[in-house]
């Protein structure tokens, strides 16, 4: 039976989210393909009715699950990635035969955001964007836009294929028993840590001016002195889109921030708001476009920055609250629920998960960020660090209190201490099984054409 391992894992956007040695180690495999004219060479390596897999994305992908390949377990091997790149394209042929199919509105939505991230990464300078990926970000866009469009049909059609499928406890522990003891991943020490966040109030006299400063930028732009577009490039604190002149793009309802939809879809197309506060800081928002339930907006983002005392008042009130904790009055992830301002934690308790199996155990390594890192590294078990600051990408300076809640030692997976990455690993055995199955039968519909140096991967056998 074939393999479906990496089936929509590694078969994403790479760019999106791979570092920048990623980046570098794709360009260094690239340049051992490199003759000396300075031409990379390429070839269609399979044909799927009307669409093709091309060497370098097999190579690109590689390189990105390799990176990407979770702790515990074995990474993918050429012929995964190969295999899971024409699944995809299986996919895509089949849908249209099927007529499941995404709409170009669904697309634009998510292609708008992701590339929103992409350039946020770069703090809107397209210079470097050129420079790290080559490509502006006209062409950027497009790239993930066509990209976007195969991963949504493909998970439609994934969705489609394997709905309704469930695991029970009994079948994680005979998948733990199918697996040689030999051969049971073996998973490095691992920590349970939560966390409680609070966002400084940024005072009264500090709002009043980001107001008043926006509100010259409207007259401004009334008066004929300057345009939404300009000012957005010059002032706007939102990355992703100040390089775009402030644009969006489109959002359902729902997406964006409460007040700054509840403005958006209150103005007539072309008008501009006054400032409206919403958790991110002051924006003057343009409504450019409505389409149904979608709408387009434009948009300078200011945030007033919390004074000394705004920051000394937040964490005053963590330590209180630490206080509380430390004396048993209140449990740490009741208190995480009720009074963490960070969305990703409060509602698990305040705990940090891994992404994988959604289990609040994880390396140290999964926190990325090394000043969490080094600061856990340092703590007693059960222990809660004082108020520390730090700085929140999209919203600034915020206070934490770090939990250490335990400790768990490096093993060998096992029932007891792994049994939610156990769980995970046999719902996507059993999805493999299944997509495994309908792939068999799904590839007698439509064309597909390999080439002879990947033959060894047997894709088509049974």
């Amino acid at each position: 039976m074939i393999k479906v391992k990496y089936l929509l894992a590694v078969a994403g956007l790479f760019w999106i989210t791979s570092s920048t040695i990623a980046q570098e180690e794709n360009k260094e495999e690239e340049k051992k393909d490199t003759p000396k004219t300075g031409q990379v060479i390429d070839r269609i390596v399979a044909k799927v009715n009307n669409s093709i897999v091309l060497e370098s994305d097999v190579q690109k992908t590689y390189l990105e699950a390799i990176a990407n390949a979770q702790q515990g377990f074995e990474a993918p091997t050429k012929c995964d990635i190969f295999e899971s790149l024409l699944i995809n394209k299986l996919m895509v042929a089949k849908a249209e035969i099927d007529s499941v199919m995404v709409s170009d509105a669904e697309v634009m939505i998510q292609a708008d955001q992701r590339f929103s991230m992409v350039m946020s990464q770069f703090g809107g300078d397209e210079n470097t964007l050129v420079e790290v990926y080559g490509k502006t970000s006209e062409q950027l866009k497009a790239e993930i836009t066509e990209a976007l469009k195969e991963q949504m049909i493909v998970q439609r059609m994934q969705g489609k294929i394997t709905e309704g499928i469930s695991v029970s406890p009994a079948e994680v522990r005979r998948f733990f028993n199918s697996i040689h003891k030999d051969s049971l991943p073996f998973f490095s020490a691992e920590v349970t840590v939560g966390q409680i966040v609070r966002k400084p109030e940024v005072n009264e006299a500090n709002k009043n001016k980001v107001a008043a400063f926006l509100k010259g930028l409207k007259e401004q732009i009334g008066n004929g002195t300057s345009d939404f577009a300009t000012l957005a490039k010059q002032y706007s604190q939102d990355p992703g889109s100040a390089v775009q002149g402030g644009e969006l793009g489109f959002f359902r309802r729902g997406e964006l921030a409460p007040e700054f939809e509840a403005t958006a879809l209150g103005l007539k197309q072309g008008e501009i708001s006054d400032p409206v506060e919403t958790m991110f800081g002051f924006h003057m928002i343009q409504l450019l476009e409505r389409r149904g339930n979608t709408f387009n907006t434009r948009h300078i983002l200011i945030k007033p920055e919390p004074s000394e005392e705004d920051i000394l008042k937040a964490e005053r009130y963590l330590d209180s609250l630490r206080t509380v904790i430390m004396d048993g009055k209140i449990e740490f992830a009741k208190a995480a629920k009720e009074y963490s301002e960070d969305r990703n934690t409060s509602d698990n308790g305040g705990f940090f998960s891994d992404p994988g199996s959604g289990s609040n155990k994880l390396t140290l390594r999964t926190l990325e960020d090394p000043v969490l890192y080094f600061t856990i590294d340092s703590m007693k078990i059960g222990s809660i660090t004082k108020p520390m600051r730090f700085e929140d990408p999209r919203e600034g300076t915020k206070i934490r209190i770090l939990y250490y809640q335990n400790r768990y030692p490096a093993h060998r997976a096992n029932m007891n201490d792994d049994y939610e990455k156990l769980k995970a690993a046999t719902m996507r055995k059993k999805e493999d099984d299944i997509l495994s199955t309908w792939f068999m039968t799904a590839k007698e519909d439509v064309y597909i054409d390999i080439d002879p140096a990947y033959d060894k991967c047997e894709v088509l056998k049974d």
